[in-house]
């Protein structure tokens, strides 16, 4: 395959940034999209040229690092992450055009690369559970209902990629906090603190700078891990019976 990749090059927080074209020549159809990145960096080295910065890490769709829009959709025409997403999905001779996600809560660090810390402060504001010291507990001595775990757990699968938020057009984070509230508030487990737990995290998302929702959908049409929309009505029910 041949492509022309049109690549948001961007050298700082601060620095200008734009669309830097390239053709990368020979991609198999079987590579994923980051290893055609390897492949364009590759030719950039060789040529004396600065590679494209761009976030990954374990590249088997479990981490969450790899975000970046792809023709306009997070994470590529795929609902899937960036790194399990094969060449095959894109023609021959195609342009293809990649840029960082898009948020004021998430601002460019270099290139495709951005800072998605906002994320971990909405979880360290209200993202744990009081947990008693000592010997581990038996295994069944906390029952939990079924429905319950089936729904603690569908929301627990939220690897925190920012998909969801460089979807939204408001550039909202409900979604993400949704999952994050919810997946503990469910269990008997994240009891001591429900009350408190989805006003501290909402309150930390909006400081944050993250935008309001308008359940336009698009973010659990992105979100790689299908969390579902009906997350943000449990969160909003939870915010509501926190103030209480």
């Amino acid at each position: 395959m041949n492509l022309t990749l049109r690549i948001w090059r961007q050298a700082g927080p601060e620095a200008p940034g734009g669309l830097t074209t390239y053709q990368v020549t020979g991609i198999s159809p079987d590579m994923s999209f980051l290893e055609m990145l390897d492949t364009l960096n590759e030719e950039l080295i060789l040529r004396g040229e600065v590679p494209v910065a761009f976030d990954h890490d374990c590249r088997e769709g479990i981490c969450g690092a790899c975000g970046m829009v792809i023709n306009g959709q997070a994470h590529g025409p795929e609902r899937t992450t960036t790194c399990q997403l094969h060449m095959r999905h894109f023609r021959d001779g195609e342009t293809i055009d990649v840029e960082p996600w898009r948020a004021a809560a998430f601002p460019v660090v270099r290139d495709l690369v951005v800072d998605r810390s906002a994320l971990d402060r909405i979880i360290g504001s209200g993202g744990y559970i009081t947990a008693p010291t000592g010997s581990a507990p038996d295994a069944h001595a906390t029952p939990v209902p079924k429905e319950s775990a089936d729904l603690a757990f569908e929301h627990a699968e939220c690897i925190g990629c920012g998909a969801c938020v460089a979807a939204c057009p408001n550039g909202s984070a409900m979604l993400f906090t949704a999952a994050k509230v919810v997946h503990l508030n469910v269990l008997p487990q994240g009891a001591p603190e429900r009350g408190r737990r989805a006003r501290a995290m909402v309150g930390a998302m909006d400081a944050e700078g993250f935008g309001g929702c308008t359940n336009t959908g698009e973010c659990a049409t992105a979100c790689p891990k299908g969390i579902p929309l009906s997350g943000i009505s449990l969160l909003n029910r939870e915010f509501l019976r926190g103030g209480r």
